[in-house]
């Protein structure tokens, strides 16, 4: 399915490309007004009626076989079977990895206060900080001191 698919793409771009050429070769409605002072000589050569008609022709035909082939494209890329890549694969194969352990980023309330008069009745009471507030907190290294370069 995915050679024809390649194929179709293939002549669809083709298609596309032809079409362009012929809709630039025909000319248009203002063009005829040339051909009334002497120019249409050359429209001979597609017989008595011009190109025009043979032109329009192709054009209709090609938009017509560009149309389908876009139709046959697009059902066969709505229906293409599911394909899963390697990665997937592996990670439905590999064991999911334990859990860390994680501890509460804040320490747990010793007490509670009362909310505030004027605050909603439903609201749960405010959890008090624990006594001695930054002791708690892990202390920052401080940064060895660079000697100064005195030779610049």
């Amino acid at each position: 399915m995915s050679t024809l698919y390649a194929i179709l793409t293939g002549i669809d771009v083709l298609l596309a490309v032809a079409l362009i050429g012929l809709v630039l070769l025909q000319h248009g409605k203002g063009a005829d007004a040339g051909a009334a002072f002497g120019s249409g000589a050359s429209a001979t050569v597609f017989g008595a009626q011009g190109s025009a008609s043979f032109l329009t022709k192709m054009t209709a035909w090609l938009a017509a076989a560009f149309f389908a082939n876009s139709l046959a494209l697009a059902y066969m890329a709505a229906h293409r079977p599911k394909t899963e890549s390697v990665i997937d694969k592996l990670q439905a194969e590999a064991p999911a990895p334990p859990a860390p352990k994680t501890q509460p980023l804040t320490a747990p309330a010793e007490k509670a206060t009362p909310a505030p008069a004027g605050a909603p009745a439903d609201l749960p009471p405010v959890d008090a900080a624990p006594e001695g507030g930054e002791a708690d907190l892990p202390t920052v290294p401080e940064a060895p001191q660079v000697p100064e370069n005195k030779d610049n």
